[in-house]
């Protein structure tokens, strides 16, 4: 049973067609904020470049999966993270974009059962490890309701082995509810 907190973002877990595909874009150069594997992700305001982290309170495209570009020193770089204000050229970023993708998160608290429907926000996006590339995102159980407004919907439990309902740190199974391409999808 999960007792430790040891969050690992938005990991994808599957798709209904039995694929998980990533669409590629770009981060503008320069861009000030660091993006970590699995951290939420927004399609950038009109008039502005790519991908930006996804912030609590406002819709997601998806996750975000890896980045490749090439650095200052003209050196083709590949990797799990956008590290805040690199400048390059030649920027792919690859993230999520279906809504049908099921995402595991462990949440920061205990979540039961009768949470499936419910919907909650995620935990600060930013958070995460510059070591690893990975990020820290939890889903945000004090945020659970049983009404639209919240950026994640409750749909199981994790599936692993030594996990289970009402454990202290649960691995849940979620979907974007407010997702950057569709309406919002109302609690059920």
């Amino acid at each position: 049973m999960p007792s430790t907190a040891s969050p690992y973002g938005l990991k994808p877990v599957y798709h209904p067609s039995g694929t998980i595909r990533t669409v590629a874009s770009t981060i503008a150069t320069g861009y000030a904020t660091s993006l970590l594997q699995f951290a939420p992700v927004a399609l950038a305001a009109a008039g502005d470049v790519g991908i930006v982290i996804g912030t609590v309170g406002n819709r997601i495209v998806g996750v975000f999966m890896g980045v490749e570009y090439t650095d200052t020193d003209g050196r083709r770089r590949v990797s799990n993270q956008w590290t805040a204000s690199t400048t390059a050229t030649d920027i792919v970023a690859y993230y999520t974009d279906d809504p049908a993708i099921v995402y595991e998160i462990q949440s920061d608290a205990a979540v039961v059962s009768a949470d499936v429907g419910s919907q909650a926000d995620w935990t600060t996006a930013t958070a995460g490890s510059t070591t690893t590339g990975l990020s820290s995102v939890a889903l945000s159980a004090s945020t659970l309701t049983s009404t639209a407004n919240a950026g994640l919907r409750v749909i199981g439990v994790g599936r692993e082995p030594n996990n289970a309902w009402a454990d202290t740190f649960t691995n849940v199974l979620v979907q974007i509810s407010e997702h950057q391409m569709i309406a919002d999808r109302a609690a059920f």
